[in-house]
């Protein structure tokens, strides 16, 4: 299990299973959405996700037609992000979690937008976004 919160801890939630999958992402979007380098990010499913408080103080922005992203509208904190057209599971944002085990991420993508300064080795890096299956073998 893992739970999280956001900078103010109005939104609190456990997740009711562990993360499989981590990635970095540097696309563009992710940078100024999140006002860093990049963004590590957690596919998790949504039916194990249990907003405890603070699901009142959700905000939402359309960054593309299909993709929300989520955040506390008190203190600006990213949560999560969601494809309309995969309601089932929801891209949560790892520096959210207190406690639980984060994982090494396992790979990157958009690396094609890596600033220049970041050197971060040792993982499979991709041009664009790739789809779990598609990985030969994530561990």
């Amino acid at each position: 299990m893992l739970k999280g919160r956001c900078l103010c801890g109005q939104v609190t939630y456990e997740y009711q299973g562990e993360i499989t999958e981590l990635a970095v992402c540097h696309c563009q979007q992710c940078k100024q959405a999140q006002g860093t380098p990049f963004v590590t990010n957690a596919p998790i499913e949504t039916s194990k996700m249990k907003w405890l408080t603070g699901a009142d103080n959700f905000k939402s922005y359309f960054s593309s037609p299909n993709k929300k992203r989520v955040f506390c509208q008190n203190c600006g904190s990213p949560l999560y992000s969601q494809r309309t057209d995969m309601p089932e599971s929801l891209r949560l944002r790892a520096g959210t979690i207190t406690h639980g085990k984060i994982p090494e991420p396992h790979y990157q993508i958009y690396c094609g937008s890596t600033s220049d300064w970041l050197v971060l080795n040792g993982k499979p890096q991709y041009e664009q976004n790739i789809l779990k299956n598609l990985v030969d073998k994530i561990d």
